[in-house]
């Protein structure tokens, strides 16, 4: 040990040494109050980074799994009316075979085919999702507008009114106009066949799309899940290991305050040189 007043070189190293104690307990002390190993960008800038993206990523696709349910209720709906219409149809091709016994009222018949039509026609003009039209407009002739959903990165579109599947062309064949004014004979004779298979198109597209969104919901689910993983390994804290610092770094700054008191007043050793 050196014998200078000036410059107490082991003061310093004690005293830089206790400084590096604290800022590790505090360290500890803070991921211990906040659950967080990363409290700010320098404590891991690679890591902030990765957590942060998975973060934004996570948040993306929980609105996507949202997007999914809200598009799963469309879906419902414009399942639960085609079925309806569906069966609608088929009650119509009943009464049609009926109509060509010579001994059944070929006029009530009619009547009847009307009352079903008219319900069909009732059924697509006013099957909407908050005011929106999901299989025929109001007029039952000009074309509706198909949403899309974002569920993957990309849009998923739900046309059931298209030309391939001629809903629209199903509500004009009939509505009223059609059919409510047409001859007895008329409406015993409608071909209901050609439209009936556009309204099972449309269910069978229906069930492909449920298929291609539980297919997704589960994709989702599951990356949400491992990416909120991921994230809790970046970001939080081990809060065992961190109490385990704490207590180490406690002990570690009384340690090093009593050696820096103690090599401190080690220069008052020279007052015995002056005796």
């Amino acid at each position: 040990m050196g014998f200078q007043i000036n410059t107490n070189v082991s003061a310093l190293n004690a005293y830089n040494a206790l400084a590096k104690v604290n800022q590790s307990t505090e360290k500890a002390q803070l991921r211990l109050a906040t659950q967080k190993k990363i409290n700010s960008v320098a404590d891991d800038t690679s890591g902030y980074n990765v957590g942060k993206k998975l973060e934004a990523q996570v948040l993306k696709q929980k609105a996507q799994l949202n997007n999914i349910s809200s598009a799963k209720n469309y879906l419902s709906t414009a399942e639960s009316a085609l079925q309806q219409v569906n069966d609608k149809l088929n009650a119509i091709q009943g009464k049609q075979i009926d109509a060509k016994d010579p001994l059944k009222d070929t006029a009530a018949i009619a009547k009847d085919i009307r009352t079903l039509a008219k319900e069909i026609d009732s059924i697509l003009k006013s099957t909407d999702i908050n005011g929106t039209q999901l299989l025929a407009s109001t007029d039952g002739s000009t074309a509706v507008t198909a949403p899309s959903y974002d569920v993957s990165g990309t849009s998923l579109t739900f046309d059931f009114a298209s030309s391939d599947l001629s809903i629209t062309t199903l509500a004009a064949a009939v509505s009223a106009t059609n059919l409510q004014n047409a001859t007895d004979a008329t409406v015993t004779g409608f071909d209901v066949s050609t439209v009936a298979g556009n309204v099972r198109s449309a269910l069978g597209k229906v069930g492909n799309l449920s298929q291609a969104l539980d297919s997704r919901s589960d994709y989702l689910t599951n990356a949400i899940a491992n990416n909120t993983a991921t994230i809790s390994n970046i970001f939080d804290a081990d809060m065992a290991f961190e109490q385990l610092n704490s207590t180490k770094g406690q002990i570690g700054s009384q340690v090093a305050t009593a050696i820096l008191a103690q090599v401190n007043a080690a220069p008052q050793q020279l007052l015995t040189l002056f005796r």
